[in-house]
C-alpha cells in the first residue's frame, strides 16, 4: 500500500508592506489617539494657545514637507506618480498659505507675522529628518518618510470625524482631514507603497519601515510639542 502523503505546509502569504508598516508603528498611533492634544479638539477644552502654537509651526512644516515631495517627484521612475508628487507639494503649500492663513486671522494674526516667528525644535528636527532621507535615500525611502504626514493624518481625521468638535474653528481643522478628497490622495500613495513593496530589495524594506516608525513618532512629538508650548531652551 503506497505510503500516503500530505500536502506539504505552506508559508502564509508576506503581508503587503503597508500591512508590515502600520503594525511596526500601531503602538506610536495609539499614543496619538489618545494625547490630550487631540482630545482637546474633539471636546473643544484645547486651549486656543496651543491651536495657535500647532498652525504657526505647521505652516513652517508645510513648506518644507513640500519640498520632500517635490524630491520624491523628481525621483519618481513613473511619469504618473511625478506629476502626482508635484501635485502633493502645490497642495501642501497651498494648505500653508490658504487653510493656516484663516486660522491666523482667526487669533487676530497675519501669515507673515506667523512666518516670522522661529521654527522650534521640534519642527526643525522632523523637517531636517524628512529632507535628509528624501535627498539621501532612495526613491521608495523618501516615500517610506513622507507617508505618515498623510496616512496618520486622514486615520485621526476618521476618527475625530464622526466626534468634530464644539469649537468651529477645531471643527474646520478636523473636517479637513476627514473629507473624502483628502482620504482619496491618501489611497493613491497607500497604492503605491504597496507597489513599492513588491519591487524592493528586503534590505531597502527594512530601510522604509525604519523611516516611516521614525516619522511616525516625529507626527506624536509634534502634537506634544504644541500641547506643551515647546520653546527654544536657550
Amino acid at each position: 500500500m503506497p505510503a500516503s502523503t500530505s500536502p506539504a505546509p505552506t508559508s502564509p502569504a508576506p503581508a503587503s508592506l503597508t500591512e508590515e508598516l502600520w503594525a511596526a508603528i500601531a503602538p506610536v498611533y495609539a499614543e496619538i489617539l489618545a494625547h490630550p492634544f487631540l482630545g482637546g479638539l474633539t471636546d473643544g477644552t484645547l486651549p486656543r494657545e496651543a491651536f495657535r502654537h500647532f498652525v504657526v509651526q505647521d505652516s513652517h512644516y508645510l513648506r518644507e514637507y513640500a519640498r520632500a515631495l517635490a524630491v520624491c517627484a523628481a525621483k519618481a521612475p513613473d511619469e504618473q506618480d511625478v506629476r502626482a508628487f508635484a501635485d502633493d507639494a502645490i497642495g501642501a503649500l497651498a494648505a500653508e498659505q490658504g487653510m493656516h492663513a484663516e486660522f491666523m486671522s482667526a487669533f487676530g494674526r497675519t501669515a507673515a507675522e506667523a512666518a516670522a516667528e522661529p521654527v522650534l525644535p521640534t519642527t526643525r528636527a522632523y523637517t531636517s529628518y524628512l529632507l535628509a532621507t528624501a535627498y539621501g535615500g532612495s526613491f521608495a525611502e523618501a516615500v517610506a518618510a513622507v507617508l505618515p504626514c498623510y496616512w496618520i493624518y486622514a486615520r485621526v481625521g476618521e476618527q475625530l470625524l464622526a466626534k468634530s468638535s464644539p469649537d468651529p474653528l477645531y471643527a474646520q481643522w478636523i473636517s479637513t482631514y476627514g473629507d473624502e478628497a483628502f482620504q482619496s490622495v491618501v489611497r493613491r500613495v497607500l497604492a503605491l507603497t504597496d507597489r513599492l513593496g513588491e519591487e524592493i530589495s528586503p534590505a531597502e524594506r527594512r530601510r522604509m519601515v525604519e523611516h516611516f516608525s521614525t516619522t511616525s513618532r516625529y507626527e506624536w512629538m509634534f502634537w506634544d510639542a504644541a500641547w506643551r508650548g515647546e520653546t527654544w531652551p536657550v
